[in-house]
């Protein structure tokens, strides 16, 4: 019975956002003390200014300190699942300034990619984790060049590293866990735009591209920042069937 109230009150609202308001001044707080070298944020906003807005993807173990350098003067909804982890994203996304769209890239795909479209064409920009939420980890999908083909928007890739920075070994995605007063590298790769007019070949060309881009400046940071090598292509599946 007791096991049973403490997982009914952590599954309460209210004790949701006291952890999502922790996490959030923390985060906000190692951002602040970090000494960064920051890379491709003035052409983030340039690119803003000409587009109005567009789709914005990270792997799944470096989304912690994604959202620090968010200009909240531009909106930015995050596609997020509804389950509980979500909701807690969600909670602390809010602090930073950033919407979310409910929804996962493997369910009820559809209406995901209806709100997705949506929102580009409402002018608001969009972020997508496309290695989540089961992986393969830092391998990035087809979906975000689609929403890029339709929608005329730029893709840019965010990732970031941290010296002394814990990483979670026993997940599938190698999660970043950050610490205060370190220094950081943070970057943003150059603004894809895709043709409307592409190919399936050109179309996986381009995927290829991106992918190879945002692994190598995080491979490449890593390097710089101490961090051990982290290589791609975990999943929660194939974890399991390892043992």
């Amino acid at each position: 019975m007791l096991k049973n109230i403490s997982k009914n009150i952590l599954r309460s609202r209210f004790v949701e956002g006291i952890i999502g308001s922790v996490a959030f001044w923390y985060l906000k707080f190692v951002g602040m003390t970090t000494r960064w070298e920051v890379s491709g944020v003035k052409e983030t906003y340039e690119a803003l200014d000409k587009y109005g807005s567009m789709i914005v993807i990270g792997w799944h173990g470096r989304t912690l300190e994604m959202p620090y350098f968010w200009n909240k003067k531009s909106k930015l909804n995050a596609l997020v699942s509804p389950h509980r982890d979500g909701r807690l994203i969600v909670n602390i996304l809010r602090k930073f300034g950033i919407g979310n769209i409910d929804g996962s890239t493997d369910r009820d795909s559809a209406k995901a990619a209806l709100s997705l479209m949506n929102n580009l064409r409402q002018g608001n920009s969009i972020a997508i984790i496309p290695d989540g939420p089961r992986g393969p980890s830092m391998t990035l999908g087809m979906s975000p060049l689609f929403y890029a083909q339709k929608s005329g928007k730029p893709i840019m890739g965010i990732s970031y590293s941290i010296a002394g920075s814990y990483v979670v070994k026993k997940s599938w995605d190698h999660m970043l866990v950050p610490f205060p007063f370190r220094k950081g590298m943070y970057t943003i790769t150059k603004p894809l735009i895709i043709p409307k007019d592409a190919t399936a070949e050109e179309l996986e060309n381009y995927r290829r591209k991106l992918e190879d881009e945002l692994n190598n400046v995080t491979w490449e940071m890593d390097k710089k920042m101490g961090i051990p090598y982290i290589p791609k292509g975990n999943s929660k599946k194939s974890r399991k069937e390892i043992g």
